[in-house]
């Protein structure tokens, strides 16, 4: 399929720059994949919409302060988004400011680190830091990584706002963003309604959020991510696909964790790595309801989420938005697919 496709006309100002007053105040799009019916609410109200014995699946990773800002030998500004820190110390990152040619070059941040780009491999860079960078470093030094799409520098609000309420294992360069909408009151209204809730890990990295940038959308590759199912998360997917009731994915990042992770008859526990590309035509096996945002024109995620609502219904959907002045994005409103 045609990536251009998975397009839709979106004004500027509909991309939301800062979050909502408080993080149930974000609108709701409902959307009824088999019958196309939608139909408008608030986050708040969201435990109206789930049936009772319906399991909630939420990703708790916690995003860390992946952004470093320093400078080249030469003097130029440099940026890297640290993706994920390897066992023999380096950091898979992205560069700004600097291109292959500048592997070996000295850079310099905060503290006087010094780091050199050692290896470079399609979009990801291989960085080492001299003292090596710990995320107490990243946590003093480093910057929220807010999305392009922000266009303003982080600030201390988001050190809090671009995190989930249940955020708990670090590892992530970007917020699983549909889980920001959550906070405590509402997981207790679920819970009072007969909603059960469990947690998946999912590092967001390159395979989460870099853009389709090829013709068709079948040329794209995804980049590998980590993810972990623990003993409680198994048995509760497991009883509810026995019971038959409802399992609902909080975001895109834990669609993706739970069907790799599904064998056939169960779900396999423990430490995993992913590169599923979920897209039109794909089963799904484990996973009934979405909770999801509203996501860029040719991304992966918009792929994904019409692979389980359908293409059509979606950019219905989207356009419906567009006219309701719905925010988008990460900062922005909700969409509840059924």
């Amino acid at each position: 399929m045609k990536t251009s496709r998975f397009s839709f006309e979106l004004p500027d100002e509909l991309i939301a720059q800062e979050p909502a007053a408080d993080r149930e105040a974000a609108r709701l799009l409902v959307l009824d994949r088999a019958t196309g019916r939608i139909e408008h609410s608030a986050v708040r109200d969201l435990a109206e919409w789930i049936e009772p014995g319906t399991l909630v699946v939420l990703n708790d990773t916690r995003v860390r302060k992946a952004r470093l800002i320093g400078e080249s030998a030469s003097g130029r500004r440099v940026e890297l988004l640290l993706l994920e820190r390897m066992p023999d110390g380096t950091w898979k990152a992205i560069a700004g400011g600097l291109s292959r040619r500048g592997l070996g070059e000295p850079l310099r941040f905060a503290e006087d680190v010094a780091a050199a780009l050692v290896g470079a491999e399609g979009e990801e860079r291989r960085v080492r830091f001299d003292p090596p960078v710990d995320e107490v470093y990243l946590e003093r030094r480093g910057h929220v990584p807010l999305p392009p799409y922000i266009r303003r520098a982080d600030t201390g609000a988001d050190a809090e706002r671009y995190q989930t309420v249940f955020a708990r294992r670090t590892g992530s360069a970007a917020a699983p963003t549909a889980g920001l909408h959550f906070t405590g009151r509402l997981l207790e209204e679920l819970g009072r309604r007969g909603v059960r809730t469990a947690y998946v890990t999912l590092h967001v990295g390159l395979g989460t959020f870099l853009p389709i940038r090829t013709k068709d959308i079948e040329g794209h590759v995804m980049h590998e991510e980590a993810y972990s199912i623990g003993q409680t998360v198994k048995a509760e997917v497991e009883g509810a696909k026995a019971e038959g009731r409802k399992v609902l994915a909080v975001g895109t990042t834990v669609v993706r964790t739970l069907e790799s992770a599904w064998d056939g008859a169960g779900l396999r526990e423990g430490e995993g790595r992913t590169r599923l590309y979920i897209t039109p035509g794909y089963e799904f096996r484990v996973v009934d309801r979405l909770f999801t945002n509203f996501h860029t024109p040719g991304s992966s995620l918009l792929v994904l989420v019409s692979a389980f609502a359908g293409l059509e219904r979606v950019l219905e959907a989207y356009r419906r938005a567009v006219e309701q002045r719905y925010r988008f994005f990460s900062y922005g409103d909700a969409m509840l697919i059924t």
